[in-house]
């Protein structure tokens, strides 16, 4: 800072040297270039005090400021320039209104003020020689805002106590907040900086405002981009492990608004470690963690998962005759109460269990499978209140749902985590802002694992006891109908529709209910998309889910919703309804029911505007459906 406040400062101070010493030389007009001497001398001094303390003055107004004193300064040469003439010519030629002198003194007084409140602004407050900064600064009389800012950032960067520059940062976040372009403004003034600056060194309160402030200032792709190349990634990641709760719990949240405005901040985060971290504080006192919190690699996850599955197999048995039940009509899946919170348990004991266990033998290969991060600060963390705790957790999940959306590296590092256990036991215990975004946190990880394949076998294998857990807890809340959690959790749910075996019966269902005429229309047209990835032939058991559809009574809910539903529910009722058609046009339910043919006749019509999206599959469905109708009709003329 101290070599740019001397380049800048260099220029003007030598300026206005000549404009002293041209003044003694004038011609013409001397009382007038006396005036702007005096003013000149009263100039340099203040532009040498700048230049003595240029380390510690604030560089964007300083900058400002510079420039506007040294285009003063300049006018104010060229005007005694023109009276020191000596020919008598150049004074006859040489017209120097009044007004000219006026306002170039006018121009000097204001450059006074700016390089006073310069000064003045740029020092701490205790060293300061009144007790105010004396109002707006003439360069800030058409943006009284800029000023403010300025002020706050100076505080920030030159506070004398812990106090001020809280309050400072407690200023900017109410700036931020009032409309985008004070955030333009903080972040182009230089703000980031001394804002991260008393995220590490503050106090509580301060580095609550200055997170908040971080939060609140990347509200678009630029903002962030300028915040995250200051460095924000490092310091939320040292926050994250070593801060107070309730700062960890504010930066979180500022992680999720930066991720939310610009997506691709998301790897920049995962570079520092906080994916793993904020898993950290999601697991705290929702599953049971050992010392080292190693988190398993991703060569090692199969053998976790292996014998877990080990330990379950003793419940194969029953689970088959269930499925064979199902498959019968005899078994209706009830809502989960305490003995899936006992499963849930059992899952989450047997899991850290054996991490434990992998990570306590000394035999090379299973612990050099671990990689053991260090742990964040638990001094003090069980004594915090349950509101900060609860607080914590929620901002956690938000931050990891903002960070996985649409990014498979995240996804992959949260679901090698102890994460999709943690949103199992989320989702049926936490308070309801915490299951709310444990909720869409596992829909954006479920919706890149549907496009990802590699992510779906390793994350949610049939097999894997987490994914067991959490697919329970779909289950759950959409047969008990939780409105709140529905939409995501029935998206969640379609996004896995491949992962399902032929024996899982218990998903299409608590779907097909959710057709019902009554329930909500969003909920209807989601449960309708869902069904739908079940259905299509990209799903290898297509044949299977559509016989459930029908057999879980269906078809009736489809037509209906067919007639009654806006454009997008009629064009994914009509694709679910001909996928039905085409891989099960044998089932009796569709060739004794005349409303599926009706249903079909009405959505081919140009008024329904579906043909041009689904045409084909509307042709191909009523032709198979005529056959198979006209043909069971025949065949009942015959035998009467």
């Amino acid at each position: 800072m101290s070599s740019i406040a001397n380049d800048i400062l260099a220029s003007p101070i030598q300026m206005a040297d000549q404009v002293i010493k041209l003044a003694d030389e004038a011609q013409a007009s001397k009382l007038e270039c006396l005036e702007l001497k005096v003013k000149a001398e009263k100039l340099v001094t203040l532009l040498r005090q700048a230049a003595r303390a240029s380390s510690d003055l604030y560089e964007r107004p300083t900058r400002r400021i510079i420039d506007d004193v040294e285009q003063v300064l300049e006018k104010a040469l060229q005007l005694i320039e023109k009276c020191c003439g000596n020919g008598l010519m150049k004074r006859l030629f040489t017209i120097i209104t009044p007004a000219a002198f006026r306002k170039t003194s006018t121009q000097l007084d204001n450059s006074l003020g700016d390089v006073q409140w310069l000064l003045r602004v740029s020092v701490p407050a205790d060293q300061r020689d009144d007790d105010y900064l004396g109002g707006l600064p003439p360069i800030a009389s058409n943006e009284p805002i800029l000023c403010l800012i300025w002020e706050q950032i100076a505080i920030l960067l030159t506070g004398s106590s812990m106090e001020d520059r809280s309050d400072a940062a407690a200023s900017l976040v109410s700036l931020a907040r009032d409309n985008d372009r004070y955030n333009k403004l903080i972040i182009e003034e230089g703000g980031v900086p001394p804002l991260l600056k008393l995220l590490k060194e503050g106090h509580v309160e301060g580095q609550e405002s200055a997170a908040r402030a971080i939060g609140l200032l990347g509200n678009d792709p630029e903002s962030v981009e300028h915040i995250v190349n200051a460095g924000v990634c490092t310091v939320f990641a040292k926050v994250l492990k070593e801060g107070d709760m309730k700062v960890q719990a504010m930066v979180a949240w500022a992680i999720s608004e930066l991720a939310y405005h610009h997506p691709k901040c998301q790897d920049h985060f995962a570079q520092t470690n906080c994916i793993r971290l904020l898993v950290r504080h999601l697991a705290f006192e929702t599953i049971q963690e050992h010392s080292k919190y190693a988190i398993t690699s991703k060569q090692n996850m199969s053998s976790i998962h292996s014998v877990v599955m080990a330990s379950n197999a003793q419940n194969q048995d029953d689970h088959d005759k269930k499925t064979m039940m199902m498959h019968e009509g005899n078994y209706v899946p009830r809502p989960m109460g305490n003995q899936s919170s006992s499963q849930m348990s059992n899952v989450v004991t047997n899991t850290m269990a054996v991490n434990h266990g992998h990570g306590g033998h000394g035999g090379g290969n299973n612990s050099s499978k671990h990689v053991s991060i260090a742990g964040t600060s638990l001094k003090g963390r069980e004594a915090m209140d349950p509101v900060t705790k609860a607080q914590m957790k929620a901002m956690a999940a938000k931050a990891l749902w903002q960070l996985s959306r649409g990014n498979v590296t995240v996804c992959h590092s949260i679901t090698e985590s102890k994460a999709l256990l943690c949103f199992a036991v989320l989702l049926e215990k936490g308070p309801d802002d915490v299951k709310s975004f444990s909720a869409f946190a596992l829909m954006e990880i479920t919706a890149v694992a549907e496009q990802h394949a590699e992510l779906r076998r390793s994350a949610f294998k049939p097999n894997s006891p987490a994914a067991k857990a959490v697919v329970d807890q779909f289950v759950r809340i959409i047969s008990k109908m939780e409105f709140d959690l529905l939409i995501p959790c029935i998206k969640s749910i379609g996004n896995l529709a491949r992962t399902f075996r032929a024996t899982e019966t218990r998903i299409i269902p608590p779907l097909v209910a959710l057709l019902e005429e009554g329930v909500d229309e969003d909920v209807r047209v989601e449960s309708t998309i869902a069904l739908v990835k079940f259905a299509c032939p990209d799903n290898f058991l297509h044949q299977t889910h559509c016989s459930a559809i029908i057999e879980a009574g269906g078809l009736p809910h489809i037509t209906n919703m067919i007639f009654l539903a806006g454009l997008a529910g009629r064009i994914a009722v009509a694709q679910l309804l001909c996928y039905v058609v085409v891989h099960v046009p044998k089932s009796e339910a569709l060739t004794q029911d005349r409303e599926v043919l009706r249903a079909l006749e009405w959505c081919k019509a140009p008024e329904q505007q579906l043909m041009p999206i689904v045409g084909e599959l509307l042709d191909e469905a009523y032709g198979i459906l005529t056959l198979y109708q006209t043909r069971d009709a025949t065949r009942g003329f015959h035998s009467y």
